[in-house]
């Protein structure tokens, strides 16, 4: 049994989602659990042919989908695409603000423009989806649901500018919490840790190690796409009514003992690696 199949299957039915990133990772495990709770779904990403891949596996699921490839950085793309969900599945009741970019790098040999490309990516194209979806989700009393990360509100060697930028995505969802709520719009963010089968643990994990990480995490193992997808979907749905301007953490208290002999592992994987 996964953490999904303890969700109603019609938790979410008659709502329509819109994920940004959506086609692959945790973002489409996120917009897979949505459609599996009844709800119809929306995707952009840059790539068609990964889309399109996507769609179909949540079409398998029962639900009705839009797909538009879309850079969160441009903003009148992000528009388009949110105009065409409405006419396609109907009024947004959830926009998932996921679409992400991050690589390991010392700050002192980081590009200027390798460093604004992931503040481009994961805090502007967050505001430009949220915003693109303010009327939508006035309509509906919707709700905005920012995937954010643990450099948040950590500091980590070699992540200076995802940890900028998804401080900026938990200030903003905050901000739009305390903003947005008079239109009974809710804000909140959710934290996954080291997710087996994903993108972001193959690429964070080195140089350290996935044996340096999984030591790290104080439940013994990995998540699960499914585990952080189905918290999505609870906080979209009303049962969390009453939450906003909320950090929902996912990660196996990862975080809990910090990340001093994970950065460790990797200075020295790094130092033996100069050396060799």
């Amino acid at each position: 049994m996964t953490a999904l199949d303890v969700l109603p299957k019609d938790l979410l039915k008659g709502k329509t989602a819109f994920v940004t990133g959506g086609g692959s990772g945790i973002n489409l495990g996120i917009a897979k659990a949505f459609a599996a709770t009844g709800a119809n779904v929306a995707i952009c990403g840059r790539t068609e042919s990964k889309l399109e891949v996507a769609a179909a596996e949540l079409r398998a699921l029962g639900a009705k989908v839009s797909i538009s490839v879309a850079d969160v950085r441009d903003a009148a793309a992000v528009v388009a695409a949110v105009e065409k969900t409405q006419a396609e599945l109907g009024t947004i009741d959830t926009m998932v603000c996921g679409a992400a970019g991050n690589f390991n790098a010392p700050a002192e040999i980081m590009s200027p423009n390798g460093f604004r490309t992931v503040i481009d990516i994961d805090l502007i194209g967050s505001f430009n989806a949220a915003r693109a979806a303010f009327e939508q989700l006035k309509q509906t009393r919707g709700n905005l649901l920012f995937v954010s990360a643990g450099q948040a509100y950590t500091p980590i060697k070699f992540q200076a500018h995802a940890g900028a930028a998804k401080a900026g995505v938990e200030n903003l969802m905050k901000n739009l919490a305390l903003e947005w709520g008079a239109y009974g719009i809710r804000s909140n963010s959710i934290v996954p840790g080291p997710i087996a089968d994903t993108e972001g643990l193959e690429r964070l994990s080195q140089p350290a190690g996935k044996e340096a990480w999984l030591r790290s995490v104080p439940l013994g193992r990995f998540g699960a796409i499914e585990e952080v997808a189905a918290m999505a979907v609870v906080l979209s749905s009303p049962i969390a009514a009453y939450v906003t301007g909320s950090q929902v953490v996912v990660d196996g208290g990862f975080a809990l003992p910090g990340w001093g002999a994970i950065t460790q592992a990797a200075e020295d994987a790094m130092a033996a690696g100069a050396t060799s």
